[in-house]
């Protein structure tokens, strides 16, 4: 027998050799095939019939297929392993949601993965993470409700796939979106949604720089790992507010906590200032309960901004008015609460009005420290304010029934009626006051605004040998001190130094020799007082008697002097305005020379020639009589008068505030 030809084929059999078999199982333990047609070709070379060749090729493609979903049970299990252990071990949930991320990214082998986060509230996605991305607007992107292939997943609730973006025409697009999409060079995207306890969480994305056709074991896949990565971020939500929650209470309590110091600090506040009032207390008790209680520096100011008590040495007789002082007291008086310094001046940063009705009585000034003024620190801060407010009008009724017994006593002894002054002597014995001591009278003149606090540091600057207080409306005293000038410029200094006013005004009379002369002493210093306010005088210390021929002239009619100089010298006086001249001082000096222009001259240091021509220029301005013995009498007076007021002025300059 010859041998069979190579066209002749072997006859077909149904057994199938072992080393075949083997083959057959290491193709079906690899999974999907990297050739759809190996287990076909391997059948064919075995020359197996059709029949059996069908059954096995179908045998070995589903243990193909049973292996891929092991494998990737396997991987889905995997990942979800290693999802529970960052779950346990992380507390950040971006950092677990990048992780995440990044699993996802390996798992299904695509070129970008990224997750889309769902907001409920605008039914907008933002991109959360990425892996693989490089484009920053693509990081940063934002998708519109109803716009582009991620709100169809989202309003689907389905995984949605497509093989070309720009391709995909059944989903709204926008143009910032395909930009972005561009921009990453993106061409097929699959997304699959993220759902847990019934609402969609996002989106998770699979995606490829090059056309690929996803099929459904990849979105079956993406899918899986989609629910895993919803439990987990769920799960991460529900941890994280679980430890906010948790932070709110602990902050809650601290805060109660703070509460109930601040309150137990503003009771002892409370029941100090109430044992303070009970005991007779003052400003400084005040100050010094609230510095204790708020470890901050308390001053007490009175209603000129005179500090009337302080927590610290500072001393009664300084000031505080910077206009951040003034203007948060002013806002306090409107809303009767504590009010922010703006800006903060020195150490004071907060302020708050004392107030009785509203009448302004004062205010308080708190300075810096170590703990925070809140709202019951407020509330005690203005609480303590009532509380001055309360002591300050107590020690006013205390003052008042003081002073209307010594004011009775000052206006009997200075009136002109003989017959109220029948039992001074007894009276002022019983006041603790020596007859004998009383001799000088001093008026004080100031602002109207400031009287009350004038007469008020009156009170101290007469104790314990004068009398002090309000006759006829002028603020009076009679003191011991026998010198008038010396007087007159103890009580100014004085006042000036309690009120932190420097538009004072003191005239003191000659001192008396018995009580009966005092009625007379008072006249003179008042209408001396009236005089210099006319001629402008605010701020001065005078005796009377340098000024008594002016007074017996104007005491009817003070107003009158200012009409009586320029009347008189008017003319001069503005012809100097005018032209820059100082004839006025010419006129001066002639006056003080009797009428001579030789001596008028050689006072002045010029020559006489120049004096007469001056006298000529001041005749044509007054008239040719103004030399005749009455008319030189008035311009003399005149020309005192005007030297008088401009050198009390010029000497005198009210106090500046600090």
């Amino acid at each position: 027998m010859g041998a069979p030809r190579d066209t002749e084929r072997a006859a077909p059999r149904a057994d199938i050799p072992v080393t075949a078999v083997l083959t057959l199982l290491d193709l079906a333990a690899k999974g999907p095939p990297d050739e759809p047609d190996a287990v076909t070709d391997l059948l064919l070379t075995e020359y197996l019939d059709t029949a059996t060749a069908t059954q096995v090729g179908r045998r070995v493609r589903e243990l193909q297929g049973a292996m891929a979903r092991s494998h990737r049970r396997g991987q889905e299990l995997a990942a979800l392993f290693s999802s529970a252990r960052e779950l346990a071990e992380l507390h950040d949930v971006d950092l677990l949601i990048t992780r995440l991320v990044r699993r996802a990214h390996d798992l299904a082998g695509t070129d970008v993965t990224y997750l889309s986060e769902f907001d409920e509230t605008t039914h907008e996605l933002r991109v959360r993470s990425t892996a693989g991305a490089v484009a920053p607007s693509f990081q940063k992107l934002r998708v519109p409700p109803h716009i582009g292939l991620a709100s169809k997943i989202v309003e689907s609730r389905a995984p949605q796939w497509t093989s070309r973006y720009e391709h995909l025409r059944d989903v709204p697009h926008d143009d910032s979106i395909d930009n972005a999409v561009r921009a990453e060079g993106l061409v097929s995207i699959a997304g699959v949604p993220l759902i847990a306890g019934g609402r969609v969480l996002g989106v998770l994305f699979a995606a490829d720089r090059t056309e690929h056709t996803f099929s459904p074991e990849e979105v079956s896949l993406l899918s899986a790992f989609a629910d895993n990565v919803a439990v987990v971020l769920q799960s991460a939500r529900l941890l994280t507010q679980a430890r906010d929650a948790a932070a709110e209470t602990q902050r809650a309590y601290d805060a109660l906590a703070d509460h109930v110091e601040a309150m137990e600090r503003a009771s002892r506040v409370h029941e100090e200032l109430t044992a303070a009032v009970l005991r007779g207390g003052g400003a400084a008790d005040v100050a010094r309960t609230l510095e204790a209680a708020l470890e901050r520096p308390v001053v007490i100011l009175d209603e000129t901004y005179a500090v009337l008590a302080a927590s610290d040495d500072r001393s009664t007789a300084s000031v505080i008015d910077p206009p951040a002082v003034r203007a948060a007291i002013t806002g306090s008086l409107r809303s009767g609460r504590c009010t922010p310094l703006d800006p903060p001046t020195g150490e004071f940063h907060t302020a708050v009005a004392v107030l009785a009705g509203e009448m302004m009585l004062g205010g308080l000034l708190i300075g810096d420290g170590t703990v925070e003024l809140g709202a019951v620190e407020q509330r005690t801060i203005e609480r303590a304010a009532q509380i001055t407010a309360l002591l300050s009008l107590k020690q006013d009724a205390v003052l008042h029934a003081e002073d209307h017994v010594r004011g009775e006593l000052l206006g009997d002894l200075v009136s002109p009626d003989a017959r109220r002054r029948a039992s001074l002597p007894a009276r002022l014995r019983a006041r603790r006051l020596r007859p004998e001591d009383l001799r000088t009278v001093v008026i004080t003149v100031v602002a109207p605004e400031q009287r009350r606090a004038a007469l008020r540091a009156t009170q101290t600057v007469a104790a314990p040998s004068g009398l002090a207080g309000e006759v006829d409306g002028v603020v009076t005293l009679v003191v011991p001190e026998s010198d008038p000038q010396r007087a007159a410029s103890a009580v100014r200094d004085r006042l000036c130094a309690a009120t932190g006013v420097g538009a004072v005004l003191t005239v003191a009379a000659p001192p008396a020799e018995s009580l009966d002369e005092l009625s007379a002493r008072f006249t003179t210093a008042r209408d001396c007082g009236r005089v210099l306010t006319a001629l402008g005088i605010e701020a001065a210390a005078v005796a009377a008697d340098a000024y008594l021929p002016y007074t017996t002239l104007f005491a009817h009619d003070p107003t009158s002097v200012r009409q009586f100089i320029d009347r008189t010298i008017g003319p001069v006086r503005r012809w100097d305005a005018e032209r820059g001249t100082d004839l006025l001082a010419t006129l001066h000096r002639f006056v003080d020379c009797n009428a001579s222009p030789a001596r008028t001259a050689r006072l002045m240091g010029v020559h006489s020639n120049t004096v007469l021509q001056r006298l000529d220029r001041i005749t044509q301005l007054l008239g040719d009589t103004w030399r005749d013995p009455e008319s030189f009498f008035r311009v003399s007076v005149a020309v005192r008068l005007h030297t008088l007021s401009a050198a009390l002025r010029s000497s005198s300059h009210p106090l500046r505030r600090p």
